[in-house]
């Protein structure tokens, strides 16, 4: 199964997340994974649309994805899967 680990900054709005593993051959399957684990969890993830939100990157390995759209990128049962979401302010 893949690994996911998450920033620390959605930490803030579920306390409980921690990294997990999961299965999926796809980014798409392994967000829809997430959902089912933590409930909400896409909603900081995804935007209305189903697309990546802007200030949110996902990274198989040390590559960031290129399908930000449809999360259609390619996922192996050893990857480590990193889901950043970016800060702002000042």
């Amino acid at each position: 199964m893949a690994k996911v680990t998450f920033t620390s900054a959605l930490k803030r709005f579920f306390p409980g997340l921690k990294s997990i593993e999961v299965t999926g051959s796809t980014v798409s399957e392994v967000v829809q994974t997430l959902e089912k684990e933590y409930p909400g969890l896409t909603d900081y993830i995804l935007d209305e649309g189903g697309s990546l939100r802007q200030h949110v990157n996902i990274f198989v390995g040390e590559e960031l994805i290129q399908d930000k759209e449809t999360l259609q990128d390619q996922v192996s049962p050893n990857d480590e899967i990193y889901i950043l979401q970016a800060l702002s302010g000042g």
